[in-house]
């Protein structure tokens, strides 16, 4: 029903953009106004169907919580990027400038929080609440990742790589905070700056940021046409964040047993 409560206004206010507007400028307008809906509807459900405080959504979190998620985000890839790069694997022939960099912003923003709504704020959060953080954890990774097998050149590897790399490390940065802004932020500069950026193809899309450049090596090094997020190496670097965010979690005590194991309540 919570999917339902955000796919219907998104179908609603998305079909006209798609069929009927072409103008660049308006389309990536859209994608903010499709974000505000994305971001109203769910803020809705929690509030007149859960009938609670949107705490996901804090606002006094927000600025503090998605500032630190976009440095991560940004760091993250770039940290994975500069070891290809050290490798030979990823390699620079001249720039795009920087309009064409910009102009890919509010897609970015659109993702990162259509799918942390859909996979972190409810997928997760639901399962948490009944299977406890384990399950929530290992389930709505495996859902994210293979997800990922609709992509274009996805294969059941690049799948496996995402629910890692990406379904844990987002996941785990929602358990931390309890809130979405985290992994919003690290979601939304992952691919921004891998696409945006340093124009390395954003889960089997190509993109053309930034920067003009080219993988060369083999795909479990590279990611193949899927991008470098199928690599080997981003593969590692995030396991290494999301192990980190899990750690923190558990020492500030956020991890929820399942309902089987929950304590009768005194007397």
């Amino acid at each position: 029903m919570a999917i339902l409560f955000i796919a219907v206004p998104f179908a609603i206010v998305s079909t006209p953009f798609n069929l009927f507007v072409t103008d660049k400028p308006l389309r990536r307008v859209g994608a903010l106004l499709l974000t505000a809906v994305v971001l109203g509807a769910y803020w809705a459900y929690v509030r007149f169907v859960e009938k609670r405080a949107v705490s996901e959504l804090s606002g006094r979190h927000a600025a503090r919580e998605l500032g630190l998620g976009l440095a991560l985000g940004a760091l993250l890839f770039s940290v994975t990027i500069g070891i290809l790069a050290a490798a030979g694997a990823f390699q620079t022939t001249g720039n795009n400038g920087w309009p064409i960099m910009l102009a890919s912003v509010p897609g970015f923003i659109l993702t990162g929080v259509l799918e942390e709504v859909l996979f972190r704020g409810i997928v997760f959060r639901i399962l948490n609440q009944w299977l406890g953080s384990w399950f929530a954890l290992a389930i709505s990774a495996l859902i994210f990742g293979f997800l990922h097998l609709l992509n274009p050149g996805a294969t059941f590897l690049n799948a496996a790589a995402i629910s890692i790399e990406g379904g844990v490390l987002l996941a785990a940065a929602f358990m931390l905070t309890q809130r979405l802004w985290l992994c919003i932020g690290v979601h939304i500069a992952w691919n921004f700056t891998q696409g945006g950026v340093f124009s390395v193809a954003v889960s089997g899309g190509a993109s053309k940021g930034f920067l003009q450049s080219r993988m060369v090596g083999p795909d479990w090094l590279t990611g193949g046409t899927f991008g470098a997020e199928a690599s080997v190496v981003a593969l590692l670097v995030c396991a290494a964040a999301g192990i980190v965010c899990v750690v923190m979690a558990i020492q500030k005590g956020n991890v929820v047993a399942p309902f089987w194991h929950a304590r009768p309540v005194p007397a």
